[in-house]
């Protein structure tokens, strides 16, 4: 027989992981109260208080993108497009988005107060109009609801395979009001989604949920509930979201340990995840690299720093003597447009930092490595790297062949690792970019956007009612 839990005793022991344990720090008891929730993660032995408020408040965010879900399967497809249009109009009219500008000055001046970065905070003019357009490209796009995607004939009866919107979609990321806008993508397959967005962005959501995505939700006659903001600061709020089992997928974006404690979260409540934290792309020069192709690469793939910035440079030791002055003149050439000195860790194989990933705001931060040939380069990636980003510069077909097939990366290219962005290469606003840390991905691409995010239903249609097993 089980029990609700009303406290907690400062040492008491907490099994996790079926042969660890850890136990109940004193602070924590103190702080838990009837109503709260604790979450030990299985994989570390974390324990996570959840307080009474915040699993409420993301338990009634869930509980109408429930109801809206259901409300959504009756509603047209023109609807859904108008709502993308709607959304789109009001971040583009100068006076409906004046609030949330204003929202946005006031989260980065917090932000700044605090010394926090705010490059992605910043609801730039670019970042807006990139908005815009990512929001015109779901009103536009062919993929809908219901799309039959094959269909088996028998002698009696047939057997049809249809694209259908998979559910409720969590949603937990930095503070970055562009994802915002592109993950209401999951929309245009008819899925509803739940936010809960970081903690310096938290302002700029709500201007943006009340200006913009509620009255275009109206507007199109869409349920209200189908975008919902968890409307809380706390991290507890994101952990509430995910342990929440009327989930279909939880995507979470940001940084990688944070990620990862997330994502530990939704499974060991069985909820798919799909995580978006941990980056760094790896670049190889070859032997028969073009000079002045790998420098453009290296250059171009150091513009800013995001998950798929060059973070590793390897190149063979019989080019060293000219590829390796070229790969620091491209480094100081990127950070010249920034008015700063580069910083370039020299490494070796088997160095621990290879798997490291260098965070940097302003001055660009990358490691170089001489390695022996292309297939030590991808040994070493293989065994150190995120599983992410690979390029490769080759004048050889043959080297890129083999570097395709012996590479275990979602994402391979043959110049600038920065290409590697659902916007830019597919013409699609991303959710998030998927990298191999935790195995190869199942059925779907390392690219997850909104219409990516949907189930196969299998519906049968019998022509002779004698038909039986």
């Amino acid at each position: 027989m089980s029990e609700q839990l009303h406290t907690l005793i400062a040492g008491e022991r907490v099994v996790f992981g079926g042969d660890r344990v850890t136990t109940i720090p004193a602070e924590l008891a103190a702080a838990f109260r009837l109503g709260d929730r604790l979450v030990v993660v299985h994989e570390t032995g974390d324990l996570l208080h959840i307080p009474r408020s915040e699993h409420a408040v993301a338990a009634v965010a869930v509980g109408a993108a429930v109801d809206a879900f259901a409300a959504l399967a009756h509603a047209a497809d023109h609807q859904i497009s108008e709502f993308f249009e709607q959304f789109a109009t009001r971040l583009e009219d100068d006076e409906s988005f004046a609030a949330i500008a204003d929202a946005n000055g006031a989260d980065v001046e917090r932000a700044e107060a605090r010394g926090r970065a705010t490059g992605r905070l910043t609801l730039s003019t670019g970042m807006r109009a990139d908005m815009i357009a990512g929001l015109r490209t779901w009103r536009d796009i062919e993929t809908h609801r219901s799309q039959r995607v094959a269909m088996t004939e028998h002698a009696q009866w047939t057997v049809e395979q249809w694209r259908d919107p998979l559910g409720i979609v969590g949603f937990v990321f930095e503070g970055r009001p562009n994802v915002f806008a592109d993950a209401t993508g999951v929309l245009r397959t008819g899925n509803t989604v739940v936010f809960r967005i970081g903690s310096d962005a938290l302002g700029t959501a709500r201007a943006i949920m009340n200006s913009a995505v509620q009255p275009a939700l109206a507007a199109a006659g869409l349920p209200a509930g189908a975008v919902q903001l968890v409307d809380s600061a706390a991290h507890a709020a994101g952990w509430a979201l995910f342990a929440d089992q009327r989930l279909s997928l939880a995507v979470a974006r940001g940084s990688g340990t944070a990620v990862a404690q997330l994502g530990a979260v939704a499974r060991q409540h069985g909820v798919p995840v799909s995580l978006h934290g941990t980056g760094g792309a790896w670049l190889v020069a070859a032997d028969s690299a073009d000079a002045e192709h790998f420098a453009l690469a290296v250059q171009h793939s150091l513009d800013r720093k995001v998950c798929n910035t060059l973070n590793v440079c390897c190149i063979v030791r019989s080019r060293e003597h000219d590829l390796l002055p070229a790969f620091r003149a491209a480094v100081a050439s990127a950070a010249r447009t920034r008015g700063v000195q580069a910083i370039i860790h020299d490494l070796v194989p088997e160095s621990p930092c290879l798997a490291h990933e260098w965070e940097w705001e302003t001055v660009p931060e990358v490691a170089v490595m001489i390695v022996d040939d292309i297939a030590q380069a991808v040994q070493q990636f293989n065994q150190y790297s995120p599983h992410f980003v690979a390029s490769l510069i080759s004048a050889d077909a043959d080297d890129h062949e083999a570097f395709y097939r012996s590479v275990d990366a979602p994402f391979v290219g043959d110049g600038f690792t920065r290409w590697v962005d659902g916007q830019f290469a597919l013409l699609q606003p991303e959710l998030g970019l998927s990298n191999w840390q935790a195995g190869r991905l199942f059925g779907r691409g390392g690219v997850l956007s909104g219409d990516s995010v949907y189930t196969i239903r299998l519906r049968a249609t019998v022509n002779d009612p004698h038909l039986h097993r």
